[in-house]
């Protein structure tokens, strides 16, 4: 997080514009581009832990999770049912490379995020795990959890009338 001052800045440093209003309104920007979930790229990390992005959606037969996963690989990805909660955690390791010291790059910026992550949700209903299906492809992970036959029997259709 920035510690500069939040009051706007209304003579510019360097190339900084001169009206405060935009000057404030570059500075909000900024500050929103600290905070996880905002900014222009937003940035799916929560307190320095990287946190995958997920759809999840139903039919009457399943219940299905998919997890962005850029970069991370099948290997470092780890799937459990403990209950009813669902976990998915894995690593998104450093791209590394081995080079002579005189060929080393010299990074400016570094914006993607590497490390640990995890993700856990209740689930519903029980499920059994013999029919729990998980499929990794292309940077996507997607969980497909069947629903008892109870649950689809449970679910019934309602009819939304016109309100007089």
């Amino acid at each position: 997080m920035k510690t500069e001052s939040w009051l706007p800045r209304l003579w510019g440093e360097g190339q900084e514009p001169r009206d405060p209003f935009t000057a404030m309104r570059r500075q909000m920007e900024e500050m929103f581009d600290d905070l996880p979930g905002f900014g222009r790229f937003s940035k799916s990390t929560t307190n320095g832990i990287l946190t995958p992005r997920m759809d999840v959606s139903e039919t009457d037969k399943e219940l299905r999770i998919t997890a962005e996963l850029p970069g991370v690989e099948q290997k470092d990805i780890s799937v459990t049912l403990t209950g009813d909660v669902l976990t998915i955690k894995g690593e998104k390791r450093t791209e590394s490379e081995t080079k002579s010291a005189d060929k080393e790059p010299t990074y400016h910026r570094i914006e993607r995020s590497y490390g640990s992550f995890q993700r856990t949700m209740s689930v519903p209903y029980d499920i059994d795990l013999a029919n729990v299906d998980a499929k990794f492809k292309d940077g996507l992970l997607t969980v497909t959890l069947p629903k008892p036959a109870e649950v689809q029997k449970m679910a019934k259709q309602i009819e939304i009338k016109k309100a007089a």
